[in-house]
């Protein structure tokens, strides 16, 4: 048996076992939902008792923009309990958002995807508005559903790592801010953000050992006091129309280059970020806690037929 055709017959076994398990199927196919957050968008799969496994294939298969239902990346809604990689978690939190790229790859965190999920359990029921604790790879996080539609993360608090990394695109280069933010960040500050160009590979990047394994790029314009706008390389998805996370970066990163740290002044500062998809809204805490506020909306809903992604993987 070849490698490729292991991986079919596991996603195969693993489709037909979670085919009448997913929530919403009707035992037709596997539920899904679509949904974005300032237009970063994901394909939802509720998995409540963690019985579908997706290989890194079927995932790039699914967010397919041609050839499947698209989008930047997928969530996987699970109870936490029902996970080995969040089990520990469980206490804490009821659910498990399991985030992967478009490529497939998994990424520890993902800030427009986490508003979507705790919109989605809204949606499903499964939460009401008020504060609602998610479970992530980068740990747990605090989700607030407001009635206006919007939700607001406790992204945790951002760690500035030493810099010395640059970004370059073309023959023009720039310093970058290191930010982690449970996942990691480059941050480069530009005159004007058709400096970053294309965008369609990962601008180059170095140190390459600062980041083994890859980097979220933003490319950073100001636009007033505390207000910029920014454009992303996303690891695992290319450009997108917004980055969560990213936003969070920029924010902290801006703050620090304009002399604003809360730590010392004890004072939150807001800073409003401009994406391709809209805007969001990104305060830091005297304590270093960072939240982020926007819009997260489901589309749709449907279910996908097992039998074309077991053939899609062919």
């Amino acid at each position: 048996m070849t490698d490729a055709q292991g991986t079919v017959e596991a996603t195969g076994a693993a489709v037909s076992a979670a085919t009448t398990a997913a929530s919403g199927s009707g035992g037709r196919g596997i539920a899904f939902l679509k949904g974005h957050g300032t237009e970063n968008d994901f394909v939802i799969v509720p998995d409540p008792d963690g019985a579908l496994e997706l290989s890194a294939e079927a995932v790039a298969r699914i967010c397919d923009r041609r050839a499947g239902i698209g989008g930047d990346g997928l969530l996987r809604v699970v109870r936490s309990a029902a996970d080995p990689e969040a089990r520990a978690m469980a206490g804490e939190a009821e659910w498990f958002m399991d985030y992967r790229n478009g490529d497939g790859s998994i990424a520890e965190m993902c800030g427009n995807g986490i508003r979507v999920f705790a919109r989605y359990l809204q949606h499903a029921g499964l939460a009401k508005e008020g504060e609602l604790a998610i479970a992530t790879r980068a740990g747990v996080r605090t989700a607030r559903l407001a009635a206006t539609g919007e939700v607001t993360i406790s992204m945790g608090r951002a760690e500035l790592l030493p810099d010395g990394v640059t970004v370059t695109v073309g023959d023009r280069s720039w310093p970058a801010r290191n930010v982690n933010m449970g996942n990691p960040h480059a941050v480069a500050f530009v005159e004007d953000l058709d400096h970053a160009g294309e965008l369609r590979e990962v601008p180059p990047f170095g140190p390459a050992a600062v980041y083994p394994d890859g980097v979220n790029i933003e490319f950073v314009a100001d636009r007033g006091p505390r207000h910029v706008a920014m454009r992303v390389h996303e690891r695992g998805a290319g450009e997108t129309r917004s980055c969560g996370t990213g936003a969070c970066a920029v924010a902290v990163a801006a703050a620090r280059r304009d002399g604003i740290d809360p730590a010392v002044t004890n004072s939150p500062v807001t800073y409003t970020v401009d994406v391709l998809g809209g805007s969001l809204t990104i305060t830091e805490l005297p304590d270093g806690t960072v939240e982020m506020t926007g819009p997260a909306v489901i589309v749709a809903q449907g279910a996908m037929d097992p039998a074309w992604l077991v053939t899609a993987l062919g």
